[in-house]
């Protein structure tokens, strides 16, 4: 058995490969299936909102000796002001607790009723209300943010690379990435808040680096692959997924283990409600990007890029040369079997056929 060392190596060389390419259509049919699901599963779910994109009044309740949901809740449903409230636990001390859209009024009758349950100070009771006006607003906000950061990724990727299929292929696997993080939210209902629109368009830049990555493999890769007849394209990208997939494991494992600390301490440690919006939307969507830049971005280019009349007419050009040279070497082991490896280094020559100084007479 191989060393994780050996098995990098293998990849690099072309030694060892995994058909990621040659199954393009499976990883893209999986990631189609995927995206549906998050969205049907959106639409019929829904979302978890935080306040601040709903609109309401929240109450933080510190130094408290019981944390229970229960009597929380039983507090301000019983003041007969609001029929439901949303309680969190924050820490080891502190509860939330948030409702709709109350008054000034009505807000003082529920912190004093928190107040007197409680047993706290007054000051230990703080309440804020945000408007529908500035949750809608923070929500548009949030939208246009993404279509924003999308429309600048298409830019540059297109400017950089000087291929559209290239900057295609990127933008459909974040969009993959949005969607299993958007999922992940919906199944689990935990809260999304604005901090939660920040861990988005953080994965969205550890994806899009990720895939620039292996993309400009594969640009290195299949420079001037038209001028030869020996590889296809879809070889080519192949071998540059598999050359660059130990660096993005080794990457996303390095970017997880920080991201899961905070994920654990939120969770378990501070609260629900406190870092694991954040946390979450980082801990999926960068499991989620290190997947769509190796199984879904790569695997799209190619299947964009054979559209191209270019590419097509040499995919059939390369494929008619080797069966013509397979048959015209029967019997000649391995004639038929296709490698794409890089060029080997040679090995170093003697002294005496390194150059010469030529000797100046005097």
């Amino acid at each position: 058995m191989m060393s994780f060392a050996q098995w990098g190596n293998a990849l690099y060389s072309g030694d060892k490969s995994y058909p990621v390419v040659p199954k393009r259509k499976v990883f893209v049919g999986v990631a189609a299936a995927l995206i549906g699901v998050a969205f049907v599963l959106s639409a019929a779910i829904g979302l978890n909102a935080s306040i601040e994109f709903t609109g309401g009044a929240q109450f933080d309740v510190t130094r408290v000796s019981d944390q229970s949901e229960e009597k929380a809740s039983d507090i301000v449903t019983g003041t007969g002001i609001v029929s439901n409230a949303k309680v969190t636990k924050v820490g080891t001390d502190s509860v939330r607790i948030q409702t709709e859209s109350v008054d000034s009024q009505q807000a003082a009758t529920i912190r004093d009723a928190l107040t007197s349950a409680y047993g706290v100070d007054s000051a230990d009771v703080q309440s804020s209300t945000i408007g529908p006006s500035w949750g809608a607003s923070v929500t548009s906000k949030a939208a246009q943010s993404l279509v924003i950061f999308m429309l600048l990724v298409a830019i540059l990727m297109t400017l950089y690379f000087r291929s559209w299929t290239m900057a295609l292929a990127a933008l459909l696997a974040l969009v993959h990435d949005i969607a299993v993080t958007l999922g992940v939210f919906v199944i689990t209902q935990v809260e999304v808040s604005p901090a939660t629109v920040i861990g988005f368009l953080t994965i969205l830049g550890y994806s899009l680096y990720d895939t620039v990555v292996v993309f400009d493999k594969v640009r290195e890769l299949t420079k001037g692959i038209y001028d030869q007849k020996r590889f296809t394209f879809a070889e080519y990208v192949n071998l540059a997924v598999n050359q660059t997939m130990v660096r993005s494991i080794n990457t996303s494992v390095v970017a997880l283990l920080p991201v899961g600390s905070i994920l654990i301490i939120g969770a378990l440690l501070l609260g629900t409600g406190t870092l694991t919006d954040i946390s979450l939307a980082l801990f999926v969507g960068m499991i989620a990007g290190t997947y769509s830049s190796i199984f879904i971005a790569s695997p799209l280019l190619v299947l964009l890029q054979e559209r191209l009349k270019k590419t097509k007419e040499h995919t059939e050009s390369v494929e008619k040369d080797r069966a013509r040279h397979v048959a015209l070497s029967k019997g000649d082991e391995g004639a038929s079997t296709v490698k794409v490896a890089p060029v080997r280094p040679g090995q170093r020559l003697s002294n005496a056929h390194q150059p010469k100084r030529k000797k100046e007479h005097r």
